[in-house]
């Protein structure tokens, strides 16, 4: 059984991870700008999980593309 003090560290520690995350997002631009292609959305949000390792050489890209409606 985890304790309350336990579970805070692990919240904190995640917060952190993300607004790391959040501002290696913002130092590549991927905020700016209003197209919202599924790459761009993709490609931003798995920078903001990857968090620190951003630093350390971490360059993650989403490539996806939507299927073209039928004629």
């Amino acid at each position: 059984m985890r304790t309350h003090t336990g579970s805070r560290a692990i919240a904190i520690i995640i917060v952190v991870w993300l607004v790391i995350g959040l501002a290696a997002a913002a130092q590549r631009s991927y905020f700016s700008g209003s197209s919202a292609t599924c790459a761009k959305v993709g490609t931003t949000l798995v920078t903001i999980v990857a968090g620190p390792l951003n630093y350390v050489g971490a360059n993650p890209k989403i490539n996806c593309s939507a299927p073209r409606p039928s004629r």
